[in-house]
């Protein structure tokens, strides 16, 4: 018999009260919903006791971007038949929060994440923080962050400077160091772009042993956006939960940038703005093999009269 999901759409809300009043009535339906002071949320799907996946999304992003106004992980996890666990921010608050902390507290000293045989933390920037930082709470987790921010503390990150209003946050205290914080993990992944110097900076105070970091070149500062137009973030993910990640099968997945008009037209940018004229007509020209873009042809006869010219 099929499932009903049809009660898995919030998108009759008119507003932010009523929207969170909806997400209350659906996590009662398929295990809780539960406010975490007033600038966050817990959303527990309970379908499995096999696979758990953690995610921090913001309300934001779920609301203005996620089909039926549900958090980004809900699905997937339903598809796979997993537990799902969504941490939700209500505005830009770093999860720097001790009604987050005792959260997690509670979840490790009621053993629950012991109640599975694999958890998997993910998140974006901000929510890519808050996944390295508390994976703590679940020793032998992987985690998948991507370009995360391993602080905001000046003493530390003084170099950042794109978040100054959010650097008063507490970063010194429980689940503070987000590098720190991922020593019980079993596997970290770090995705980030290395032209981005400051997210590189930060990825690099991740390195430990069993840190991997992936670099996906050229992509910029929106890769979750990129990497689910290119339909390689769901499997990242499923291969993470199934324990079948690693850099080989990353690798293998991100060949799909090739196809991909952005990355394409990102990486053509940068040649031309390097002035090397027979990269850029080789790249316009194969590239105009598999999409039809004016820009590609543009840059293709830009550089060809270059070097003829």
């Amino acid at each position: 018999m099929q499932q009903d999901t049809s009660f898995l759409d919030a998108t009759g809300a008119t507003d932010f009260d009523e929207w969170l009043a909806r997400i209350d009535e659906i996590g009662e339906e398929l295990g809780y919903f539960q406010r975490l002071g007033k600038d966050h949320a817990a959303f527990f799907s309970d379908d499995s006791q096999t696979t758990l996946l953690v995610t921090f999304e913001t309300a934001e992003a779920i609301r203005t971007g996620q089909p039926g106004q549900m958090p980004q992980g809900l699905g997937l996890a339903r598809g796979k038949g997993w537990s799902h666990l969504c941490l939700v921010a209500f505005h830009d608050s770093w999860y720097r929060d001790p009604a987050v902390w005792g959260y997690f507290d509670r979840l490790v000293d009621d053993a629950f994440f012991e109640d599975f045989d694999r958890v998997v933390f993910y998140g974006e920037g901000m929510c890519g923080y808050a996944a390295a930082a508390f994976s703590v709470a679940a020793p032998g987790a992987t985690v998948v962050t991507l370009h995360p921010r391993a602080t905001l503390d000046p003493r530390i990150a003084e170099w950042d400077n794109r978040f100054a209003r959010h650097r008063r946050l507490d970063f010194t205290s429980r689940y503070g160091f987000a590098p720190d914080m991922i020593d019980g993990a079993a596997q970290v992944f770090v995705l980030y772009d290395p032209e981005r110097g400051l997210d590189a900076m930060h990825a690099a105070l991740f390195a430990r042993p069993h840190v991997t970091r992936l670099r996906c070149r050229h992509l910029g500062g929106r890769l979750e956006q990129d990497l689910l137009r290119m339909n390689i973030l769901p499997e990242l993910l499923i291969a993470a939960g199934e324990g079948r990640l690693d850099a080989a099968l990353f690798h293998r997945l991100f060949r799909a940038r090739r196809d991909y008009l952005p990355y394409l037209l990102r990486l053509l940018s940068r040649l031309e703005a390097r002035e090397r004229h027979g990269l850029t007509a080789l790249l316009a020209r194969w590239a105009l093999q598999h999409k039809k873009h004016p820009r590609l042809r543009r840059a293709r006869d830009k550089a060809e009269n270059a070097l003829h010219g």
